[in-house]
């Protein structure tokens, strides 16, 4: 049965996400506006939205419901994303910042064909196609926990919960393109810090405390270790830390350090960064963990909802209504290429040989990327002093 008071709250959220898109149509005025803020994003802005994207509905639904199933051990998932975000917002961000205006470079593909000069075109073209591919399978899973949120909640059939969800989020962000974007992502990860923490505290205490989770867990044959329970933990725990060397690539959070005002904002962004995500991080673990005596077996994908069912159980319904071409002044053009189509293939043939259940396939992905870039800066050597001098200037502005 639909609830009145948390319709109504999502309406109102809806149209409010429908107005920011509009208020920003009207202050795009060129396409460097419309892609990246027009490089005038502040440090709030930068952070919380280059956070709030990249965990969404993940943080809320995907990490508390693996807890949830399996345990404590699986906080290495967390572990190894707070590990990959703090790397990517020291080392990566500042020198992105930096080489993408020197290049003038408005997309991650197009600062790589003039960071490398390319003269083929190809790692443009490849690393659109690779982009397209695998972040067309990275938003349709957001747009599932979009589907799974409105099924829960108002018994809308799931189809259409995902093409209403659709639907929202291309019509803001086809008005307002990336100001829309980033200030939408700014306001819900300002919610989302307030819930992860509020709700799992609030449950903590309604379950007893730790000493009725333990039992729960005993109980249910649940994991309360740090350890895996396998043959290879040291394996297990490399492979689940392993989701944090994912950052290095993502292009919806590197478009975000292309778009800060300055990169003397960036040490202040990155504080807020690392603040929100190390206390996101903690808390939504703890969701899964208290979901466990909280709740009596979900099955069918059920688990991923321990959140939103955690909140329907607190609250009243109103108130739950490109890491190489940055480092290495010796790689060309060749050796980015050769590493960039090396670990989409060695990544996506590990996942369909079912290796992903011994290692997470972004390891060996990762690794035959590096390898391939060695190898090839090896046989092939880049010649021309202004290469590297053109590395070299943008290094010294970044060290500045």
């Amino acid at each position: 049965m639909i609830n009145v008071a948390e319709l109504t709250t999502f309406l109102v959220y809806f149209v409010l996400l429908l107005i920011v898109g509009y208020y920003f149509y009207k202050r795009t005025s060129n396409i460097e506006d419309y892609l990246l803020g027009g490089r005038k994003m502040g440090r709030w802005v930068t952070a919380l939205s280059a956070q709030a994207s990249d965990m969404s509905g993940w943080l809320l639904m995907g990490l508390p419901g693996a807890v949830y199933l399996y345990g404590i051990n699986q906080s290495w998932i967390a572990i190894g994303l707070f590990i990959g975000t703090v790397v990517n917002w020291i080392l990566v961000a500042p020198r992105l910042r930096v080489f993408t205006e020197k290049t003038n470079a408005l997309t991650l593909s197009s600062f790589l064909e003039e960071r490398f000069k390319d003269p083929t075109g190809l790692l443009r073209i490849i690393s659109a196609i690779i982009t397209l591919i695998f972040f067309t399978i990275y938003a349709s899973s957001g747009l599932v926990g979009a589907g799974k949120l409105f099924e829960s909640m108002f018994s809308i059939d799931y189809r259409i919960a995902v093409l209403i969800g659709g639907a929202i989020i291309v019509l803001y962000t086809f008005l307002g393109g990336f100001l829309a974007v980033c200030w939408t992502d700014l306001f819900q990860g300002s919610l989302m810090f307030v819930a992860v923490i509020a709700v799992p505290v609030m449950a903590f205490f309604s379950v007893g405390g730790s000493a009725s989770i333990f039992e729960a867990m005993s109980a249910k044959g649940i994991s309360g270790s740090l350890i895996p329970d396998t043959a290879l933990p040291l394996v297990a725990i490399i492979s689940t830390m392993a989701w944090g060397l994912g950052y290095f690539g993502q292009p919806h959070i590197l478009a975000r350090f292309m778009s800060i005002r300055s990169i003397k904002e960036l040490p202040a962004s990155t504080v807020i960064a690392v603040v929100w995500v190390a206390f996101s991080l903690f808390f939504a673990v703890l969701v899964g963990v208290v979901g466990i005596p909280m709740f009596d077996e979900l099955s069918g994908g059920d688990h991923e909802k321990v959140f939103i069912l955690m909140i329907r159980e607190i609250f009243t319904p109103w108130l739950g209504g490109i890491l190489m071409a940055l480092f290495s002044r010796r790689t060309g053009w060749q050796a980015a290429l050769a590493g960039m189509i090396t670990g989409t293939i060695v990544l996506v043939v590990w996942e369909r040989l079912g290796l992903g259940a011994v290692m997470y396939e972004i390891v060996p992905g990762f690794v035959a990327n590096f390898a391939a870039i060695l190898i090839v800066n090896q046989i092939i050597k880049i010649d021309g002093q202004d290469f590297a001098e053109l590395f070299d200037a943008y290094r010294e502005e970044v060290q500045a």
